[in-house]
């Protein structure tokens, strides 16, 4: 790689590189980033939709660059980054907020494979996001890495075993590599949404408490990696229901959800909804 690569110049806006760009909580990330004077790499699978999005929202292209890839492939994800790093330098922050949800029965031989896919996206294509960035980061001495993880990562929810567990996964995995990174001065975010009105929850049955906006969700969340948290449930009052999930017996926990609604299956809806 060019060593150039590195580092942004005096001249240019800092780079913020996002994941799961095409829609919902990575749609609004950039834009709170652009607003903010950020200059984009956004990495989605469907390029078309971020072109419109660009058109809509009168984006500069020249602050906006796209990438092409699918983060459930280690190989595609990394080639991205990649690119990345050779033709625009490297960022001050990389977010990995590309993920899916998809209710799963594991009674139900097809939503093994549902679980596959799900961790490959949400678990192994966070780390494949890192991947390209943290030795120059380390080398550089400085850059914040961003999880997306969820409040159903804190404990296993009726019908989400592939969902829960994906992002449970996460917050370990996010808490890992924190000490991994630790004396470097790379940053390692944790962000823990709850409810958000993304097409993600769209299709959800059961009530979504504290319901933020997608738009709402990317404006705290750009203040937590701006001040250097190392985990935050965005809204905060789901800060304290994840902190009653976790001291909650297993007992109570297993009572409190006994009637919850769940989350349709992929082949309850024949589309792949929910993607992030």
């Amino acid at each position: 790689m060019n060593p150039a690569a590195l580092a942004t110049t005096a001249d240019q806006p800092p780079l913020v590189f996002i994941t799961g760009a095409s829609s919902g909580i990575g749609q609004a990330l950039a834009l709170q980033y652009y607003q903010q004077g950020w200059q984009l790499a956004l990495v989605a699978r469907r390029i078309g939709l971020m072109q419109d999005w660009m058109a809509q929202h009168a984006i500069d292209p020249a602050r906006c660059h796209l990438f092409a890839a699918d983060v459930s492939q280690p190989d595609s994800i990394i080639a991205a980054g990649q690119a990345c790093l050779q033709q625009l330098g490297l960022p001050q922050i990389v977010i990995a907020n590309a993920g899916i949800s998809h209710g799963m029965d594991t009674a139900e031989r097809a939503d093994i494979a549902v679980m596959q896919q799900i961790f490959a996206t949400n678990v192994t294509g966070m780390a494949a996001t890192f991947h390209p960035f943290v030795m120059p980061m380390r080398q550089r001495g400085s850059g914040s890495l961003v999880g997306i993880a969820s409040v159903a990562g804190v404990r296993g929810l009726p019908g989400h075993g592939a969902y829960s567990g994906s992002k449970a996964a996460v917050i370990a995995y996010c808490e890992s590599l924190r000490g991994d990174m630790r004396g470097s001065g790379v940053q390692v975010t944790t962000l823990l949404p709850g409810y958000i009105a993304t097409p993600m929850t769209a299709g959800d049955r059961f009530s979504l408490p504290f319901l933020l906006s997608a738009q709402e969700f990317a404006r705290r969340a750009h203040q937590a990696i701006a001040r250097g948290d190392r985990s935050r449930v965005i809204p905060w009052q789901m800060g304290l229901v994840a902190g009653l999930m976790r001291v909650l017996p297993d007992a109570l926990w297993d009572r409190a959800l006994a009637d919850r609604p769940r989350k349709p299956r992929l082949t309850d809806t024949g589309t792949p909804g929910g993607q992030a």
